[in-house]
C-alpha cells in the first residue's frame, strides 16, 4: 500500500515536471506571465498525482479531487480568457530588465521554481488527505469543509465576474471597482482564495492525522494577504486608478465588511 512518503514524492515530481515544461515553453515565447495561468492547473495535477498513488478512503479521495479540480481548472481557463494575447505582465517585464539577458535561466528558480515549491506546500491538505484509509466514509467535518470550499469558489467566482463586466465597460475605464462583492472587500476574488484552502484543509483534518497540513493554508493566506496577492496589487494601483485611495478609506482591505461611510 502506497505511503505518505509515496504520495509527497509523487507529487513533487509531478510538479518539477510541470514548472519545469512550462519555463521551457516561456522561453521561445518571450512570456512569464503563463506562469499565472499554470498555476491553478498545478493543484489539479497535484491533486491527480495523489489520487493515483494513493489508497486510501475513496469517499475523500473523490471529494479532494474533484474540488480542487473544480477550483483549479476555474481559475487557470479565467485567467487564460484574461491573459492570452496580452504582453507579459510588468511584474516579469521589470525583472526582465533588470536581469537583462540572464532573465531566462533566473525565472527558471525565482519564478517557476519559487512557485512550484509553493505549489506542493499549499497543496499538502490536498495530498495528505488522500493517505489515511480511516474515517472510511466521509464525516461532518468533510461536509463542514466542503461547504466553506463551496463559499470561497462563490465569492471568487462572483468577484471575477463583476470585474470582467465591469472592465468590458468602456465607460468604466479608469475607475475604480466599488460595485457587488468589491463594495465589502477590495479583494473578493483573494478572499475566496484563501476560504477555499481553508476549507480542504477541513476535509484532510477530518482524517485526524493530518491536522499538520495547517502549514498549507497559512502559506496560502500570507501569500494573498501578505505578499503576492492584495500587498502586491495595492503597491501600485492608486497610481493608476484615481480615487482608489478613498475607495481603500471605505472599504476593507481582505476579510468583507459593511463599507464605511465616506468623511465629509
Amino acid at each position: 500500500m502506497p505511503g505518505l512518503g509515496t504520495v509527497l514524492v509523487s507529487a513533487a515530481v509531478a510538479v518539477a515536471v510541470l514548472m519545469l515544461a512550462t519555463w521551457l515553453v516561456s522561453l521561445p515565447i518571450r512570456n512569464a506571465s503563463i506562469v499565472d495561468i499554470v498555476w491553478g492547473l498545478g493543484f489539479v495535477v497535484v491533486a491527480w498525482t495523489a489520487f493515483l498513488v494513493s489508497d486510501g478512503a475513496d469517499p475523500r479521495r473523490w471529494l479532494l479531487t474533484g474540488l480542487t479540480t473544480v477550483w483549479g481548472l476555474r481559475l487557470s481557463v479565467y485567467l487564460a480568457m484574461r491573459n492570452l494575447g496580452k504582453e507579459e505582465d510588468y511584474r516579469y517585464q521589470e525583472m526582465r530588465r533588470r536581469h537583462d539577458d540572464r532573465f531566462g535561466l533566473v525565472s527558471l528558480g525565482t519564478v517557476f521554481g519559487l512557485q512550484g515549491v509553493l505549489m506542493w506546500v499549499v497543496s499538502l491538505p490536498v495530498q495528505v488527505g488522500q493517505v489515511p484509509a480511516t474515517p472510511p466514509s466521509l464525516t461532518w467535518i468533510d461536509y463542514l469543509g466542503a461547504a466553506v470550499w463551496l463559499v470561497g469558489l462563490l465569492f471568487e467566482s462572483v468577484g471575477d465576474w463583476q470585474l470582467a463586466r465591469f472592465k468590458a465597460d468602456p465607460a468604466n475605464k479608469g475607475k475604480v471597482m466599488d460595485r457587488g462583492l468589491w463594495r465589502y472587500t477590495r479583494h473578493p476574488n483573494y478572499f475566496g482564495d484563501f476560504v477555499v484552502w481553508w476549507g480542504l484543509y477541513l476535509i484532510a483534518l477530518a482524517t485526524g492525522v493530518a491536522w499538520w497540513t495547517v502549514i498549507g493554508p497559512i502559506v496560502m493566506s500570507i501569500l494573498l494577504i501578505r505578499v503576492s496577492g492584495k500587498a502586491m496589487l495595492e503597491k501600485t494601483i492608486g497610481r493608476r486608478r484615481p480615487g482608489y485611495d478613498d475607495y481603500i478609506r471605505r472599504t476593507s482591505g481582505f476579510f468583507p465588511m459593511p463599507p464605511k461611510r465616506a468623511s465629509r
